[in-house]
């Protein structure tokens, strides 16, 4: 049996809008694919026509998984229920654990220009759904880049293959996040957890996936991995993508928009929550 990954699927996503009408497309958490555990969701949010995204995502609340907003171009604003406040700039980060409920909103600090992204919902354990929320919040210059010929990666969250971790830790999904550029006819390999769920996506350039058999993923396409411990991506001409792997849970999951809990009676619990007025009041 190969410990090579191998692509098992590849999707070009659906559009869709959310929030106040942000045009966006739509991966994990789409009619192709209800999720790929332990990621609930992925949505990318890329243009430069201010109506796409202008109105932004109001005030709504979280209960029960992390929200993972990774800007490539623009900027965006967020305000939650606690008093937080900060701005996410190009190529920063915000990790966000809403555990047992949080409200925050995300609006776009511009007028015009390219708002580029993405947005990744990833689950927590049972164990963890009602702990306290957290941020972990990185501006561009906080992410370790690791360079090597042809090769450079901004390490959000896990390890290289030469050492160099991100700056993203204690997240129970054990997660791999990493942005890489990989120029023309060069390889990039990395081992990875055999049994953590993986993806690919392509933002620029075409790459091939190395397994028993290799597979061709382009632009704005996703391609789910299978099991191994190896994964081997060479690019036809310079390329981007991302990298991102974490380990399954395997527990029931319960979900109706944002709150995503493990039973029906606790995603009914968090929405007599929010309307009593005691979320907010727990989330703080």
């Amino acid at each position: 049996m190969s410990s090579l990954r191998n692509v098992t699927r590849i999707l070009s996503g659906i559009e869709t809008s959310d929030g106040a009408g942000v045009s966006l497309r739509r991966y994990i958490a789409s009619p192709q694919l209800d999720m790929l555990d332990p990621f609930l969701l992925l949505d990318m949010f890329s243009s430069d026509n201010p109506d796409d995204y202008i109105a932004g995502f109001p005030p709504h609340p979280h209960r029960g998984f992390e929200t993972v907003t990774y800007l490539l171009h623009g900027r965006m604003r967020h305000k939650d229920s606690a008093g937080h406040e900060g701005v996410i700039r190009s190529g920063g980060v915000q990790w966000m654990t809403a555990g047992r409920g949080i409200e925050h909103s995300e609006m776009p600090e511009q007028e015009q220009g390219l708002l580029q992204g993405f947005q990744l919902w990833v689950n927590l354990p049972a164990s963890q759904k009602m702990m306290a929320p957290r941020y972990q919040e990185l501006e561009p210059e906080q992410i370790p880049i690791e360079k090597n010929e042809g090769i450079q990666i901004r390490v959000i969250a896990g390890e290289t293959a030469r050492g160099t971790r991100g700056p993203v830790t204690q997240i129970a999904a054990q997660p791999v996040y990493f942005d890489v550029t990989l120029a023309a006819n060069h390889r990039f390999e990395q081992p990875l957890a055999a049994n953590h769920a993986a993806f690919v996506f392509v933002i620029d350039g075409e790459i091939t996936v190395h397994g028993i058999t290799a597979n061709t993923v382009i632009k704005n396409q996703l391609a789910v991995l299978d099991s191994g411990a190896e994964l081997k991506i060479s690019a036809h001409d310079d390329s981007r993508f991302l990298l991102i792997a974490g380990q399954p849970f395997q527990e029931p999951v319960a979900r109706y928009g944002p709150f995503v809990m493990n039973t029906r009676e606790e995603i009914d619990q968090a929405f007599r929550d929010y309307r009593s007025g005691s979320f907010g009041q727990i989330g703080a």
